[in-house]
């Protein structure tokens, strides 16, 4: 079904990403906030047996939390919750590739500018599906990337452990993952829409090429 010409669903794509990274931020602060009990951390029942809040912090070699030096801007953003410094992932998706945050810093910006730079092709802002998908995407990118610029490494509080114990997780990670999954559907289960001048231009492309086999 062709959109209406000029129809944009720009909006869309900015409302995802900007609301999923705050949703994002907000539960990671709220959680570890809340789940700090002097920093030895805590956890939390959602679903008894099945799903759970869970909050880790850093200790030293003695057993005690690791607490922030204070030192540099990015200090206050870091201790909103207590002075412990949390426990983080810093590699990829649900812990793949450790201790390379610097790697995956720069794969995430990359891919923002990516996706900030496909956004803005008129064919996108057309297809509310794709608007959909590429927001979810953004939205999961800046919530990590601003984990791993601030705290070096991403922090994760979702854990599901019914039957299978999942790798923990954050909302930004389920973010991604569903706008990939949308962008799989959007790339191998729809049609593009043929404009009609094309349609008009491949039927004399395919009469000319008939005409001239006679």
């Amino acid at each position: 079904m062709r959109l209406p010409t000029g129809r944009s669903y720009l909006w869309f794509f900015w409302s995802l990403a900007l609301v999923g990274f705050a949703l994002d931020q907000a539960s990671k602060y709220t959680v570890f906030h809340w789940l700090y009990d002097n920093g030895r951390g805590d956890r939390y029942q959602l679903i008894s047996g099945v799903f759970e809040l869970e909050a880790q912090f850093q200790s030293t070699p003695r057993g005690l939390p690791k607490l922030d030096t204070g030192e540099g801007l990015l200090s206050p953003l870091r201790t909103w919750g207590g002075d412990a410094l949390p426990y983080v992932n810093t590699g990829a998706l649900f812990g793949q590739g450790r201790d390379l945050n610097g790697l995956f810093t720069f794969v995430s910006i990359a891919a923002a500018l990516a996706i900030l730079g496909w956004s803005t092709r008129p064919a996108v802002a057309r297809d509310r599906f794709l608007s959909v998908a590429l927001g979810l995407i953004l939205a999961g990118t800046l919530g990590n990337l601003y984990d791993r610029l601030v705290f070096d490494g991403v922090r994760d509080f979702l854990r599901w452990y019914y039957l299978v114990d999942f790798p923990v997780f954050n909302l930004a990670d389920s973010c991604l993952v569903c706008g990939a999954f949308l962008l799989l559907v959007q790339a191998f289960g729809t049609r593009p829409v043929t404009e009609p001048r094309q349609e008009v231009a491949t039927g004399l492309a395919g009469m000319a090429e008939v005409a001239e086999a006679k």
